[in-house]
């Protein structure tokens, strides 16, 4: 959907209906309204909308509410506590793509050290097998298992990083979007 009143031009609207402000939010955490978790259906709707709209566009989030009872105050206090959420959810993404760079960093260490034995080990029992069928047999699967040692830190480095760093900035446009609180319209 287009943007509407109150949110930025060419701002692209996740729309959510609830009866109660509360639904937004997780009814399982005891924090106080304001720092409150998002429900995790609300959260899994709000950032799947988003994935699909392109990463160029503003997003915004229009929350229709049945109930009378959503004072100016309460509002303000959902916009700020949908915010923080994404925030903290980006802060704890990029938390994770830097324990993964730091597996990923201890993988390869690991990896080029057992690579560089098996290829000294590979080379020892070439010069010790040196005339037998099972010379260039022990030599190669010291090689091959060297190498397989390096597949976990090429994986980190290559692959696994890009999906968390892709979550890491839709949490970031979640944090910035505007969010807007609407009483819904009586069918």
């Amino acid at each position: 959907m287009e943007s509407a009143e109150g949110f930025p031009p060419r701002c692209a609207l996740i729309e959510v209906h609830v009866s109660d402000l509360k639904q937004i939010f997780n009814s399982l955490d005891p924090t106080p309204f304001r720092e409150r978790d998002l429900d995790p259906r609300a959260e899994e709707f709000i950032a799947g909308w988003a994935r699909e709209i392109p990463a160029d566009k503003p997003l915004g989030l229009l929350i229709h509410v049945d109930k009378e009872d959503a004072t100016a105050d309460r509002i303000a206090t959902v916009r700020e506590a949908v915010r923080e959420y994404f925030a903290g959810r980006a802060a704890a993404t990029r938390q994770q793509l830097r324990l993964l760079f730091r597996r990923g960093r201890t993988s390869l260490v690991i990896g080029l050290v057992f690579l560089a034995g098996s290829i000294v080990l590979g080379n020892v029992a070439e010069d010790m097998l040196r005339g037998t069928r099972f010379a260039g047999i022990a030599s190669e699967s010291l090689l091959i298992g060297g190498w397989v040692a390096m597949w976990r830190p090429l994986e980190v480095f290559l692959y696994d990083w890009w999906p968390v760093r892709a979550e890491a900035r839709l949490f970031d446009r979640l944090s910035a979007m505007t969010v807007r609180v609407v009483p819904s319209r009586s069918s």
